[in-house]
């Protein structure tokens, strides 16, 4: 991987733990981006609090990326004062070490960032990762007087990150200026999943695999719900439930009640999910709500077909038939239909939508392409000129 000859320093700023107690989309892209751009000659470092129950090292390394924590004492209203003041002086102190500030969660402390970054002339990109954001964070319809003055801050920022097509739509309308607004996914390491799905063998059972954390906002009860619609004997399909979360129970209970506990496996949580994901025909995300699912593109990077719910970001990659299904938040059937057509489907005529989803994921969410396109915002480009990497064939269709 040819290094840039033209190294830049750039702060990652977040406002969660890192590295995170257990899972978070944030934070992963964090660790995603900075050893891609590390790779390629650039110095990354994560600011972020020092969180109770988490690290408590002043500076540490975390996978190469030095990490830097800001204490502050854990007292509603002082605690936030304090966090913030120190921010602003580790910013001030620190004004000739960066070359840009990046911050990944559009809150408090991404907009001090911004006004901190115009005051120092430093390129400050904001990231918007959710619907949180928007609903209950600083652009929220009703702000009080101390969300009117951070709001005021974010606008100073060089560029907005949003990570679909909706999140933008609604940042916008909440009073984002547009010409600042850069639709960028979250990136994936193509390579990392590379994986061959030869054609399962005549009469094999359909293998489903799901990758993610087991709570409610993940729809995962719709999931059990169209399953047995599909599936109600066994022996057509498995499905393998990748990962851990507080409704573990309640869904073990609910696959007992449907019948089908005997049709899947929880596995909890694996480092090696791309070798969970190698061993899959199909994979499933069901969610409620979400920004831009890590799973999904790590799905299509796997080259699997993906049956989604009509969500932020996995409306923008998904195209029902081109490579995968979509199908209505919650719709238990259009989910078991989905289910019951991917099983019946001729398996090389499965794997070639797999590849599909896997050519569309490398061209707009490949880790090359989304760094390239940071890096120009990084060292000041107009984000009008980036581009959206929107591919017009998967529109289309």
């Amino acid at each position: 991987m040819a290094r840039d000859p033209h190294p830049l320093r750039v702060l990652m700023v977040l406002e969660s733990p890192f590295p995170p107690y257990g899972g978070g989309g944030a934070e992963s892209q964090v660790r995603t981006l900075g050893r891609a751009l590390r790779r390629r000659g650039h110095r990354v470092t994560v600011l972020t609090p020092r969180f109770a129950g988490g690290s408590q090292r002043r500076v540490e390394r975390v996978d190469g990326l030095p990490v830097c924590r800001l204490a502050y004492p854990h007292v509603s209203g002082l605690g936030s004062l304090v966090l913030w003041t120190r921010l602003l002086l580790f910013l001030h102190r620190r004004r000739r070490r960066y070359d840009a500030l990046h911050a990944h969660i559009a809150h408090y402390l991404a907009a001090l960032c911004c006004g901190a970054g115009r005051r120092l002339g430093l390129p400050t990109i904001v990231k918007f990762t959710g619907q949180w954001e928007l609903e209950r964070g600083l652009l929220v319809s009703q702000p009080s007087l101390a969300t009117r003055w951070f709001k005021s801050l974010l606008r100073r920022a060089s560029a907005y990150q949003v990570i679909s097509r909706r999140i933008g739509r609604e940042a916008v309308a909440r009073g984002l200026p547009a010409e600042l607004v850069v639709h960028l996914p979250n990136a994936v390491d193509v390579e990392r999943f590379r994986a061959e799905h030869a054609p399962r063998p005549p009469q094999a059972p359909l293998r489903v695999v799901y990758v993610g954390r087991l709570q409610q906002h993940k729809g995962l009860d719709t999931l059990l719900r169209g399953w047995q619609r599909a599936f109600p004997q066994a022996g057509a399909a498995e499905l393998e439930l990748v990962g851990k979360g507080e409704d573990e129970p309640k869904l073990r209970a609910l696959a007992d009640q449907l019948g089908i506990a005997a049709q899947l496996s929880f596995v909890g949580h694996r480092d090696d999910v791309e070798q969970a994901l190698a061993g899959a025909d199909v994979a499933v995300l069901p969610s409620i709500i979400e920004g831009l699912s890590n799973s999904l593109l790590e799905f299509m990077a796997s080259g699997l077909p993906v049956i989604a719910s009509e969500v932020s970001g996995s409306e923008d990659f998904i195209a029902t038939r081109r490579n995968g299904w979509l199908f209505p938040v919650g719709d238990v059937e259009a989910l078991a239909s989905a289910l019951r057509e991917a099983q019946s489907m001729p398996p090389d005529a499965l794997c070639a939508l797999g590849r599909q989803g896997r050519a569309d994921v490398a061209r707009r969410a490949g880790i090359d392409g989304v760094v390239a396109r940071l890096l120009a915002l990084y060292r000041g480009a107009a984000p009008g000129t980036i581009g959206d990497g929107v591919d017009a064939a998967l529109e289309e269709s």
